[in-house]
């Protein structure tokens, strides 16, 4: 029963993201009239609110107040904030409201997992089954959205989008009342703990894998924030109301990637071939947008985002858990979602909407010279960690061997 009310829990979760996430973009730029540069610095202050926002709410749920109802008073806000920006039209305001709901939205995201965790008898056999819920809920979101627009709405409704997240969060501030109790521990937690793993980084290895992650995260925001507003121009020429159906696409594949394929490839090519493999599927997805045609083939190429996603991210998270020593774990983990999820998204934001606006002339934007920008530096990212990263060996107990040498 605790694992049902968990998986809804990760399913309503990720099913807000993803109701604005995928498509915010082109709904600012189609209806609003926003520029890339605006765009950009909307989406890039989610990752700036991953920065900030999940100190402030491990500190209250480690010591005064239960994970459960700091969740549900934080989407019940949210929920608010999001009706308040589906009503916003200019760019000023827009970026104070959804300022305000990302700091309200980001400490949710670590304290779901943690409730999970805690709540789970056997968190590590059961924790996946309950956090693939999360990418089902955002593939919902998105077939909701156009299941609404192409059936059952007779005329545009503006924001609709913000709307459905909004209906949303408010299930989940509702439903997260009812989740196992998870007290306070009142332990003396420090917030910046994250910080003692940071002497892995004089581990040449580490630091070149990191400074990567960073690089690669940087770009993973080209088809987050782009990918929309490319998909309905003229380029292909999609319809808004198709375009969240389609956009499910990459998380669909994320999903068949990560429990078909991962562990198959970690066992038969390890950590370092695996990694490499999603780092060369980047380049390969930006080469097909790059070239824009056939839409088949654009289309196709949103199921790299699977390999692109699960077989560099995901991936990585294992590789940081496998190579950090037993006390720090938890703060090696912390440090690469910072410096992936954190900066490498905020960066990523601000320079993916900048290159949009910089091969923009007057209403029309060159999406082949756009998506050429993440192609050079993912093939370069490539190139370096082939060169320069060698895989650790790690034991039976999980410590890490020394660098092997060569290839």
């Amino acid at each position: 029963m605790k694992a049902f009310q968990l998986g809804i829990m990760m399913f309503l979760q990720y099913a807000i993201w993803g109701a604005w996430a995928p498509i915010l973009s082109a709904y600012m730029q189609s209806e609003l009239g926003f520029n890339g540069t605006q765009v950009g610095t909307i989406y890039s202050l989610l990752p700036l609110a991953t920065i900030i926002a999940p100190f402030a709410g491990g500190q209250l749920a480690d010591r005064y107040f239960a994970s459960e109802r700091i969740i549900g008073v934080l989407q019940l806000l949210g929920a608010g904030m999001l009706y308040v920006a589906a009503q916003t039209t200019d760019y000023g305001s827009l970026m104070i409201v959804m300022f305000v709901y990302c700091m309200l939205y980001a400490p949710t995201l670590a304290l779901t997992n943690s409730i999970a965790m805690i709540n789970l008898e056997d968190s590590e056999r059961q924790f996946g089954r309950v956090r693939v819920g999360g990418t089902i809920g955002w593939i919902a979101a998105g077939l909701m959205l156009a299941t609404w627009r192409t059936w059952l709405q007779p005329a545009p409704v503006a924001g609709d989008l913000l709307l459905l997240a909004a209906a949303l969060s408010a299930v989940m501030g509702i439903h997260s009342f009812t989740l196992p109790h998870t007290p306070p521990r009142k332990e003396n937690v420090n917030p910046l703990a994250f910080l003692e793993s940071l002497k892995m980084l004089k581990d040449p290895n580490f630091a070149i894998f990191m400074v990567i992650c960073f690089v690669v995260a940087t770009e993973l925001q080209f088809y987050y924030v782009l990918t929309a507003p490319f998909l309905e121009s003229g380029a292909i020429g999609l319809s808004s109301a198709s375009v969240p159906a389609w956009m499910t696409i990459g998380q669909a594949a994320e999903i068949f990637v990560m429990v078909f394929v991962l562990s198959w490839s970690l066992k038969r090519y390890g950590m370092r071939r695996t990694l490499a493999i999603g780092v060369i599927a980047w380049p390969i997805r930006y080469v097909i947008f790059s070239i824009g045609s056939p839409v088949w083939l654009v289309l196709a190429s949103l199921s790299l985002h699977g390999f692109c996603y699960v077989f560099f991210f995901v991936a990585a998270f294992i590789y940081v858990d496998q190579v950090a020593p037993k006390d720090v774990r938890a703060s090696a983990q912390s440090l690469i979602a910072i410096v992936t999820l954190g900066l490498g998204s905020f960066v990523g934001a601000n320079f993916s909407g900048w290159v949009q606006t910089y091969f923009t002339s007057g209403e029309t934007t060159d999406w082949s010279s756009v998506f050429l920008v993440p192609v050079a530096i993912t093939v370069a990212c490539a190139i370096a960690f082939l060169l320069f990263f060698k895989e650790e060996h790690v034991g039976p107990r999980g410590a890490a061997a020394p660098a092997a040498t060569g290839s």
